[in-house]
């Protein structure tokens, strides 16, 4: 049995959640993954119910999970309160040393129109963005105050190294470039960021290595995206940047995310995009980053091949112009999850039609 802690979170993560939870079950059933979900309360919903956006039942659950499934947190009803849903997301990272982010930022074929760049210019572009997630101004010290505030950035070199570790192994599996994203000519932490990636750069002499500004970036990934291949950031820029990246390929809707951590502990899988309260309730929200990073979910637990259908369904029913508002389609929520659910079935038929042919023809071949 492999569990799964759902967390659907407040706004539209209960929505999308749903859709990418339904198709889990389809391939569960399908190909006997085991799987067996569990729902917790996380986020506005838990501040409301427990007082706390992390309970301790629900972080108790997530360590004793296989894998979570977040939906989004956070809304304008407790921007006020003694402690926001965000701060539970940055808890259970830490809680559970969750220190890797991976991000894909692609543009799906059969969708370069939706692009708001030139087709010439986002085409074919295909980007990872690999984001450390328990350092920098997020984690450090702060003060806060009317007249005078501060938050602190803070990196260890053991932090920069394993985060450079997964970037440049990330790298070994697609297209063997790492770019480096830092601010060395201004801040200290950067400095050290840049040279611990240098260091552990030479243990990857197969894989080369260029370094970025930041700003630098953020204008480069927009004129030449399909320079890039794998994003290595700090938590701030990672955070910006990739949300910035979402933008190419169409929607931020589409896109999905990893969380990793070290010691075989759980990791956590979710959309990129906010809760969008104003949208919750109206079958309205686009499920595909939520039904995306299911699909990481498997391919991250070793699951056979069912991680490659799920994203190959979802592309198919994209590609065939089955979309949500935000891309110009017409399809609720539940009807686009539903109609990825639809091609998962018609692509395990005609496997199983496939191997019944095989079958037969190598029967009557002897």
């Amino acid at each position: 049995m492999t569990r799964i802690a759902v967390l659907p979170g407040d706004g539209i993560g209960p929505e999308v959640i749903r859709e990418a939870v339904a198709c889990l079950e389809i391939l569960s059933i399908e190909q006997d993954l085991g799987l067996e979900f569990q729902e917790h309360d996380f986020g506005g919903i838990a501040i409301d119910r427990h007082g706390s956006p992390l309970p301790k039942a629900t972080l108790d659950a997530c360590r004793q999970a296989d894998a979570i499934l977040l939906g989004a947190v956070g809304g304008e009803q407790w921007d006020d309160a003694a402690e926001r849903p965000e701060a539970g997301l940055l808890q259970l990272r830490e809680a559970l040393g969750l220190y890797a982010n991976l991000r894909p930022a692609r543009v799906i074929p059969g969708l370069e129109g939706e692009s708001p760049l030139r087709r010439e210019v986002a085409g074919s572009a295909d980007i990872l963005v690999v984001r450390e997630l328990t350092g920098g101004l997020y984690y450090g010290a702060r003060e806060e105050g009317s007249e005078r505030a501060s938050d602190t950035c803070v990196y260890t070199r053991h932090q920069v190294e394993r985060i450079a570790h997964v970037a440049f192994a990330q790298a070994r599996r697609r297209r063997s470039k790492v770019t480096s994203v830092d601010k060395a000519n201004v801040l200290a932490t950067s400095r050290l960021w840049r040279e611990t990636v240098i260091r552990v750069a030479q243990e990857y002499p197969d894989v080369a290595l260029d370094h970025l500004y930041v700003d630098a970036c953020a204008m480069t990934v927009i004129t030449q995206p399909r320079s890039f291949d794998v994003l290595l950031t700090e938590n701030l820029f990672g955070d910006i940047l990739s949300d910035l990246l979402s933008v190419i390929g169409g929607s931020i809707g589409l896109c999905g995310s990893a969380s990793l951590g070290a010691g075989g502990g759980p990791a956590l899988f979710e959309p990129i995009h906010g809760s969008a309260p104003q949208l919750a309730g109206l079958d309205i929200a686009n499920p595909a980053g939520a039904i995306a990073s299911a699909a990481m979910l498997l391919e991250t637990l070793g699951l056979g091949d069912s991680g490659r259908r799920l994203s190959d369904a979802l592309d198919t029913v994209l590609a065939a112009g089955q979309a949500t508002p935000d891309l110009g389609g017409d399809l609720g929520c539940a009807a686009f999850g539903s109609a990825v659910r639809v091609q998962l079935e018609r692509s395990a038929r005609q496997a199983r039609g496939f191997r019944e042919l095989f079958m037969t023809n190598r029967g009557c071949c002897g």
